[in-house]
């Protein structure tokens, strides 16, 4: 069965993003960026709202045609192009880039996903990740902790009932001092 992976960076402090919406502050090296390009290339698919799909849509279709964009950035281009995406939301139609939209996070369907051959599903943006919370159907959380204090900004994770127990499955320090914390979702079993 295919996971579903939150994949995100967060400041020391706990912030996505700063307090005007920046993520300016993310410290994407070369060595990182291989690393995002080796695991990325094993998934199934994106699963993404639409302000995270627009983002990505701004820059990575076209980049690798830019002759200044480095091998591992020209790399990441094609590998995110070419993943089937879900792009979750009630303002848009259709969505570019081997994309599909659907309306709402219907747990069966997302449990159906779950069951199809394939690699796991990564899993983007936080107002997408807190409905996928709440709805308990993160299987594993990698969190990227970027070497940075910002003070104020919009936090990672909203206020919440729900103590999902993890378990720290993997760590890794990057040269740039961004740290991976790979934790995954443990679950009772069924009685």
């Amino acid at each position: 069965m295919r996971k579903i992976v939150l994949s995100l960076s967060m400041s020391l402090d706990g912030f996505f993003e700063g307090p005007n919406r920046e993520i300016d502050w993310h410290f994407v090296d070369d060595e990182l960026h291989r690393h995002f390009n080796e695991w990325i290339r094993t998934v199934g698919g994106f699963l993404t709202g639409r302000v995270t799909h627009e983002l990505m849509a701004s820059y990575w279709p076209t980049a690798d045609a830019d002759p200044s964009v480095g091998e591992t950035e020209a790399e990441f281009a094609g590998i995110w192009r070419d993943m089937p995406k879900i792009v979750f939301s009630r303002t848009v139609a259709k969505a570019d880039w081997n994309a599909t939209v659907k309306r709402e996070v219907v747990v069966e369907e997302i449990e159906e996903l779950k069951d199809q051959p394939g690699g796991d599903l990564v899993l983007g943006g936080p107002d997408l990740a807190e409905t996928f919370r709440r709805h308990d159907l993160i299987d594993e959380y990698r969190i990227y902790i970027h070497p940075v204090l910002l003070g104020r900004g919009r936090p990672l994770f909203r206020e919440s009932d729900s103590r999902p127990r993890l378990r720290l499955a993997e760590s890794h320090t990057f040269g740039s001092g961004v740290v991976l914390l790979r934790y995954e979702r443990l679950r009772t079993p069924a009685r």
